[in-house]
């Protein structure tokens, strides 16, 4: 269903949007139990300035483990820093004619509720012929937070809005504690940007990630945890 296999008419092509983190980890785990779906890619967005996920400052070679995990190629979009919104759209509008060149149809993503990202990313696809799917769409975030963990899913939380959440939280492990432990007005799944995610680990991957713990900064009123792997 996924990655090198040859066209097939009959299956949806995918590109899948890669936050690194566990929420479209689960959506990849998710499209590849349809078997009407072929999930060509994992598409992320590079700080070329610091070398990371954007957003979610995770390193550029755990990234690329996680894409070798889950068996697929990566479509990296390395993005300038600080990135004009003109800039953003230029080079998302780039990967969307390759992705339309290599008979891709549709773009997911693993966003949860928040209309206004989802009505934005209809209106950037609405040009290109790219259909948006959104396989997690309106599931109740409680449940989905405990579903992951039960199917095995493992993240860290690589990153923490200090304004929304206490930074010691920076680091931990995404699980049964965790969920009890967050403030009440937290999303379980972080979806109003409380909290991103590392995913190492889960029924997506071949293997797990050896992910170290590195040191944890603050920039502004963010706070990052840093997650590093053995030198080869």
């Amino acid at each position: 269903m996924s990655g090198a296999g040859g066209y097939d008419g009959s299956m949806k092509r995918v590109l899948l949007s890669w936050s690194s983190g566990k929420d479209s980890a689960w959506t990849l785990y998710v499209l590849r139990r349809d078997p009407a779906i072929e999930i060509c890619g994992l598409l992320t967005t590079v700080n070329a300035e610091f070398d990371r996920v954007a957003m979610h400052g995770v390193r550029r070679t755990v990234l690329e483990a996680q894409a070798a995990a889950a068996q697929l190629p990566l479509w990296k979009v390395p993005l300038p820093w600080p990135c004009p919104n003109e800039v953003y759209e230029q080079r998302m509008a780039e990967i969307c004619q390759r992705a339309t060149d290599q008979g891709i149809g549709a773009v997911a993503f693993g966003d949860l509720f928040l209309e206004d990202v989802r009505a934005y990313r209809e209106r950037q696809l609405a040009p290109t012929g790219l259909e948006p799917l959104f396989p997690l769409w309106r599931i109740p975030t409680d449940a989905l937070a405990k579903e992951m963990i039960a199917a095995g899913l493992r993240a860290r939380i690589s990153c923490v809005d200090t304004k929304q959440l206490p930074a010691a939280f920076a680091g931990r492990e995404f699980d049964e504690n965790l969920l009890r432990d967050f403030p009440p007005s937290t999303d379980p799944c972080g979806e109003r940007g409380e909290f991103h995610t590392c995913v190492y680990a889960g029924p997506m991957f071949t293997a797990p990630l050896p992910l170290a713990n590195g040191e944890i900064v603050t920039r502004d009123s963010f706070v990052f945890a840093d997650f590093l792997l053995p030198a080869s």
